[in-house]
């Protein structure tokens, strides 16, 4: 097994449902062998907040990966960071500066005026990124919500201190995307950005909702409905005919929803701490699930 290496790369942007506190479980199952000898490319469609994929190019710094998301803005946010660092670091120094420097009154409405600006889909693609990562350190939880219009809605967070310009992991994770390729659109179109080579695919879709009342998935104006759930189940069956690997996170809603849906494949229930809920009581430990079609233990260790 290739070991982990400590490093400055790491996610640039929170993310609901992401995955940096569930990770032990997750690498423990990672083939990563097979991908530091480049025999596997590594693909990701719902790559979030990035914390498996920079936990892999971190330990296979040669790696070839495939990154992509349905959401356009923190797809742009991933390839200026990839390819624009130094600007998006000196608009966010700008707008760290602007902002510890206004009274407590005025932040909110500077908040505001800034979200309204990424809502106006500026053209210039470095601004954007700088607008969704000011949003993210400063808005109510970290959290990225969209509404039925796809305007971004989340309230301002009343922080006090925000680190809104992380210079140094910004240039990390540059240095580590370098052999990454970035793509927006639905996961399903995945399967063929991966050409000819065996993948290892991680999946961390949208969580099915626990209950009416813990649904959490707009992180696009499009909701990830249980019709969504049964088409991914589907494109994870279609991985498993081509001969590549998968992984995927989800809930556990309880029944027999997923044990129907990946009838056949290794499903694994691990402990992880939920973060989304409003009310701090309710973070507590549940119960989620990692599916898989191989056996981790005859791979990662290859």
């Amino acid at each position: 097994m290739v070991e982990r290496q400590e490093g400055l790369a790491k996610p640039f942007v929170k993310w609901a449902g992401g995955k940096r506190q569930l990770l032990p479980a997750i690498t423990a199952k990672i083939p990563w062998t097979r991908l530091a000898s480049k025999e596997l490319l590594y693909a990701e469609p719902f790559v979030g907040g990035g914390a498996v994929l920079f936990a892999v190019l971190a330990s296979c710094p040669a790696a070839h990966a495939l990154a992509n998301d349905a959401n356009p803005r923190l797809i742009g946010a991933y390839r200026a960071v990839q390819r624009h660092t130094e600007a998006l670091i000196a608009r966010l120094a700008s707008l760290e500066a602007q902002f510890l420097s206004l009274d407590r009154a005025d932040r909110a409405p500077f908040y505001l005026d800034l979200r309204a600006r990424f809502n106006a889909h500026p053209h210039d693609a470095t601004e954007c990124a700088a607008l969704l990562l000011f949003l993210n350190r400063t808005c109510f939880n970290g959290l990225y919500r969209e509404n039925a219009s796809g305007d971004f809605n989340v309230p301002y967070g009343k922080v006090t201190r925000p680190r809104i310009c992380d210079a140094a992991t910004l240039r990390a994770d540059a240095q580590a995307l370098r052999h990454t390729t970035i793509t927006c659109g639905d996961f399903a179109d995945t399967l063929g950005q991966v050409g000819p080579r065996q993948a290892f695919f991680y999946l961390d879709p949208p969580y099915k909702p626990i209950s009416q009342t813990a649904s959490f998935n707009a992180y696009t104006k499009t909701p990830f409905d249980d019709a969504e759930q049964k088409r991914l189940a589907a494109f994870c069956k279609a991985l498993h005919r081509r001969g590549h690997l998968f992984l995927l996170s989800n809930s556990d809603p309880g029944g027999d929803f997923f044990e129907r849906l990946y009838d056949g494949f290794r499903i694994e229930r691990v402990r992880a701490r939920r973060s989304v809920n409003a009310n701090p009581a309710k973070r507590g430990p549940l119960d989620e699930l990692l599916i898989s079609n191989f056996d981790p233990t005859e791979t990662h260790h290859d």
